[in-house]
């Protein structure tokens, strides 16, 4: 294939990539072929590139494409040089010195959270929520977070089937309508928790933090033992985080969601 057949092949991948950031979701491939106005054929063949490099990721079950993980080690050599993770480190510290309990920052995933940063109170508990570890978004307060500020259709789509809610300790939701329960008390409340669903005996409380477009980009959370902080103190804590994350969506140049 000589130089000028690979250019367009490169702009449409890039193409098909930034539609799948833009979307927020995984999609049918025929949807992306009909919004960048492509062959189906060329769509597939994109796709299948783009999934051995790993910047694409194939979810058989829901029959759509989504970001894969190259997409975040490219995102992350970058947020080492600026953006998310610096912007959002001394709004963490900040939080978990106010509070007296450990915080993180986290993103999503496909059906995971995966956390960028990770800040230790003195005398905290040790958390699983290191930096680069991955955890079932549905069972975290951080994934909660930012799922109940996705598009319905958007969490139908990564939870289709029983099958894709991963469990720890057997509890956390199961189906997609307890899902949507939990998520509908997290937007009435302004904020997601868990209870023992990651860690038993540990309790998180997340807010999500917004971008320019009101997309939930990251989730700010803090984790505490849940026989320290009795739930008639939740509020304040949350009203706490929900300062830290509005601070974090304007280091951004993010906007509140809609």
């Amino acid at each position: 294939m000589g130089e000028s057949s690979r250019v367009p092949a490169l702009r449409n991948g890039v193409r098909i990539l930034r539609q799948l950031a833009r979307h927020g979701g995984p999609m049918p491939a025929a949807a992306l072929a009909a919004e960048l106005d492509l062959p189906r054929s060329s769509v597939y063949h994109l796709l299948a590139e783009l999934e051995r490099d790993g910047l694409v990721m194939h979810l058989p079950e829901e029959r759509r494409y989504g970001l894969g993980i190259g997409v975040f080690e490219l995102g992350t050599a970058y947020s080492r040089q600026e953006p998310l993770a610096r912007l959002a480190r001394p709004v963490l510290a900040r939080l978990v010195d106010d509070v007296g309990h450990g915080g993180h920052l986290a993103v999503l995933h496909g059906r995971e959270v995966l956390y960028l940063l990770e800040e230790r109170a003195p005398g905290s508990p040790p958390l699983v929520t290191e930096v680069g570890v991955r955890l079932p978004a549905h069972l975290t307060a951080s994934g909660r977070a930012i799922l109940a500020d996705l598009a319905s259709a958007q969490v139908r789509a990564l939870f289709p089937d029983p099958s894709a809610f991963a469990d720890r300790h057997g509890v956390g939701p199961r189906s997609l309508s307890a899902l949507r329960s939990v998520l509908a008390d997290a937007r009435s409340r302004g904020y997601a928790t868990e209870q023992g669903e990651v860690t038993p005996g540990l309790a998180s409380i997340g807010v999500s933090a917004h971008d320019h477009t009101g997309y939930p980009v990251a989730a700010v959370a803090v984790t505490f033992r849940q026989e320290a902080v009795g739930q008639a103190r939740w509020p304040r804590l949350a009203a706490r985080i929900t300062r830290a994350s509005e601070e974090l969506t304007r280091r951004v140049g993010g906007v509140p969601a809609s």
